[in-house]
Formats: structure tokens, C-alpha cells, sequence
């Protein structure tokens, strides 16, 4: 039996994310894009993944050995994950919010709820997708505050939990 794409999508709109904001190049030369497709992989060593739209304007810029960050959004920062979805430049992109770098030298949100520093171990092509496997190099911890997924088509707000990390 095949699963039709639309049928698929409207499945997958029912597995709640949380909303991250993945970068690469340099402060001078940033690239970024919103994605909600990121996943743990492994703690040793720490290993995330991240799927990216190869159609994306921001493909290019990403590459085996590069740099990546991924910086998960926080309840308020619904704003920065919609300019970064949105039809921008990258240059306007990186207007909101604040820019430093960690390890790496890609572009790390400072108010993220926490920030993955990672170096692109290897890219896998999947179907309309690439699947970008980054090696944690450095990981920057933010204000415990309330998370921000991406469920059913629509932002929904997570508290905070009340523990401290």
C-alpha cells in the first residue's frame, strides 16, 4: 500500500516540534532558515540532525565540514522564527534578534533557549530533503523560559517547567 504525500504532510502536522533557527557561515556572512525537523541522534558524541527543503535558497551554503548552529526558539520568539521562514535576505534575516558565535564561528541567537555548535559531519539526501548530521562542538544554555512548537499547522506556547538545568 502507498501513502500518499498529502496524506503523509497532514499526518506529520500532527508531531509537535520544537522551533529552531539553523545558521552557518560566519557573522559577516550569515545563512539561516527555520526548521522544526531537528532530532537528537547520539550523546557520544553528542549528534543532532536537522532535514532541510533542498529546494531552500539556503541549501548551498551548508556543506560537509562547515559549520552549523541550531538555536532553539523560546515562547516569545515566535517573530524570529517567522523572519526566517519568510521571503527575506539573508542579511534582513539576521536583523532580529542578537548575533554572537560560539565554537564554530556560525551565527549563535543569544536569547535562544539553548544553542547546538556544531560541525556538518555529513549530508544525506533523502527524497525532497537533505539530512545534515552535525558533531555538537559547543552548546550555549539559555534563560529557562517557556518553549515555542509548531503543531498541527499552528505555534503553540510551552511553559516553562520550573526547573532549573
Amino acid at each position: 500500500m502507498s501513502v500518499d504525500s498529502q496524506t503523509y504532510r497532514d499526518a506529520m502536522a500532527r508531531l509537535g516540534a520544537a522551533v529552531n533557527v539553523v545558521t552557518t557561515g560566519t557573522l559577516a556572512d550569515p545563512v539561516g532558515f527555520t526548521a522544526s525537523a531537528v532530532c537528537s541522534v547520539s550523546d557520544a558524541p553528542p549528534t543532532l540532525l536537522v532535514c532541510m527543503n533542498r529546494a531552500s535558497r539556503a541549501r548551498d551554503a551548508f556543506h560537509t565540514g562547515g559549520p552549523i548552529c541550531i538555536n532553539v526558539l523560546s515562547a516569545g520568539q515566535r517573530d524570529i522564527s517567522g523572519t526566517f521562514a519568510g521571503p527575506l535576505d539573508m542579511y534582513e534575516r539576521f536583523t532580529v534578534g542578537h548575533w554572537t558565535t560560539l565554537a564554530t564561528g556560525a551565527p549563535a541567537l543569544e536569547e535562544a533557549v539553548a544553542s547546538f555548535d556544531c560541525r556538518i559531519d555529513r549530508i544525506v539526501e533523502v527524497g525532497t530533503h537533505s539530512v545534515i548530521f552535525g558533531v555538537v562542538e559547543a552548546i550555549r544554555i539559555g534563560a529557562p523560559v517557556g518553549g515555542l512548537v509548531y503543531f498541527n499547522r499552528a505555534y503553540h506556547v510551552l511553559p516553562h517547567g520550573g526547573h532549573d538545568h
